[in-house]
């Protein structure tokens, strides 16, 4: 059954906001995994073991039976099913049946990449949790490995809702290390680990991962007690001298519910990089929680990593275990900091004739629209995602939006005062060019109306202010998503201008 999931486009900004609309939120299921669990579930040979088993290859699937079975107990006295086991029978088969014909099904390569990576971190954690701590907590070993896969379960709506938020938050908290409680703020209105706690809450997660966040928020100075002693692992004995001195605290790491905060904590720190200091630290407290040397953490870190890819890594997803045969000291580049491929050679060839439509004399375009149509075309050809063209009012007074593409509906409706900004009033003088890099990008954007600030929020933005008959006319902000940008595509962008420019001037001047 292909059913579809509807993504508001809209941002919350308050944490009641965000939950009534990540509750809302039917995360898709993988076709295969949906139609091997519909035949177990009709298989009166198969036990809730069996069918559990099956449903562990589609995280979705999973969250959406512990969370069916504890609401159906929220008004009751029971704890939350600490594993899908114990969920399947509070459900019963009947009612897991019914809930999965309700969810959305889609083949795994058309489920957002977004959301596909964050499912396979929860997984990779898991694998870590099971390799690193359910053999020594044998007796625990469901409530670790069901915490740790759903730990960051309350992210993987988000990551289906608004990817794009998620994937900034990535790039500018960890790869560029900017405030994370500044960026939150600005991006969610609210900060990240209080939406995961409350929505693990409102959910009736199992305990441990509400545990791991209230350790996150609230515990945070016994947090960095604990990663003091850990740092020290050259000396074990020391180690354990510094925890019997303090046995609350002591008492406290050693809770079993901290393996689920460990193990993502480890797959993690693992995306950026094997030697940064975020996996460091994680590994020291791994360490010291198993009390064994690090350099066997390390290791067994690593194995179980690799044994994560085996299972989890699919097309299109970057596993961390990749890296493990890499330079040591390479770090893994985010899209966001990568410059996009060159146009493909058919983009290129559509560009060449879109290019050549706007230098047609006489101008074969009936109207502006009509020619600044063909002109977004010639962009987008040559791999601009996102371009705003401004057309600059009578006196230069102020700019109205002109054409819009890859950016919000609502700034068809943008009206720019030139008076207020500098860096306007030098472009509408004449025709020229500017490129925003990260080198000068602090230096140009404070000159840019906080509009154009907000919408164009990576550090690579090209300016160019178009002019006819010696007179300025229009100004286009393009680029390819916010990061990088391809070279080729700034060439082709310059080149791009001058047509329409001259396009311009033929077709203003093709009743004289």
């Amino acid at each position: 059954m292909l059913s579809e999931t509807i993504v508001p486009t809209n941002i919350p900004k308050t944490l009641d906001a965000w939950i009534k609309l990540l509750d809302g939120v039917q995360l898709p299921v993988p076709v295969d995994s949906h139609e091997r669990v519909k035949a177990a579930i009709g298989d009166s040979r198969r036990s809730l073991r069996d069918i559990a088993e099956l449903m562990q290859d589609s995280p979705a699937l999973v969250l959406s039976v512990m969370r069916e079975a504890n609401r159906h107990t929220h008004e009751s006295l029971a704890a939350p099913a600490e594993s899908l086991e114990i969920a399947l029978n509070r459900l019963g088969l009947q009612r897991a049946e019914e809930l999965l014909q309700r969810l959305p099904t889609l083949p795994m390569a058309q489920i957002p990449l977004t959301l596909r990576h964050l499912q396979m971190i929860s997984q990779h954690a898991s694998q870590q949790a099971n390799g690193l701590f359910a053999s020594r907590l044998a007796r625990l070993w469901q409530e670790i490995h069901w915490g740790s896969l759903l730990f960051l379960s309350p992210l993987w709506p988000l990551a289906l809702t608004h990817p794009k938020l998620l994937e900034e938050w990535e790039l500018r908290v960890v790869h560029k290390g900017e405030s994370a409680p500044r960026v939150e703020r600005e991006l969610f209105g609210v900060p990240l680990l209080n939406l995961c706690q409350t929505l693990a809450e409102f959910w009736r997660l199992p305990a441990w991962v509400t545990q791991g966040y209230h350790l996150l928020q609230g515990e945070r100075r016994l947090l960095v007690r604990i990663l003091h002693i850990a740092r020290d692992h050259d000396d074990p004995l020391r180690q354990q001298q510094l925890l019997d001195a303090e046995p609350a605290l002591s008492r406290w790491w050693n809770q079993p519910a901290n393996t689920v905060l460990l193990a993502n904590g480890l797959a993690l720190a693992a995306q950026q990089a094997w030697n940064c200091p975020h996996v460091l630290r994680w590994q020291q407290l791994t360490s010291l929680y198993l009390q064994v040397p690090l350099e066997d953490v390390q290791q067994q870190v690593h194995q179980q990593a690799a044994h994560s890819a085996r299972k989890h890594a699919g097309p299109g997803l970057f596993h961390p275990a990749e890296m493990l045969i890499w330079p040591w000291d390479a770090h893994y580049v985010p899209r966001g900091m990568r410059a996009p491929a060159a146009p493909t050679p058919e983009a290129l060839t559509t560009w060449r004739a879109d290019c050549a439509e706007l230098l047609k004399e006489p101008s074969p375009f009936t109207n502006a629209m009509h020619l600044t149509g063909k002109a977004f075309d010639a962009f987008k050809a040559c791999g601009m995602r996102r371009v705003l063209m401004l057309m600059a009012e009578k006196e230069h007074t102020s700019l109205r939006v002109h054409q819009v593409a890859g950016l919000p509906a609502e700034t068809a409706n943008l009206v720019l005062p030139v008076a207020q900004s500098k860096l306007l009033q030098r472009l509408l003088t004449q025709s020229a060019q500017l490129r925003l890099t990260p080198e000068n990008h602090a230096q140009f954007a404070a000159l840019l109306p906080a509009p154009l600030r907000a919408l164009f929020r990576g550090e690579h933005l090209l300016l160019r202010s178009l002019a006819s008959n010696g007179r300025v006319i229009m100004l286009v902000l393009a680029d390819q998503g916010g990061g990088p940008l391809n070279d080729v595509s700034v060439q082709a962008f310059g080149k791009t201008a001058q047509c329409i420019e001259r396009a311009l001037t033929v077709f203003s001047n093709r009743s004289a």
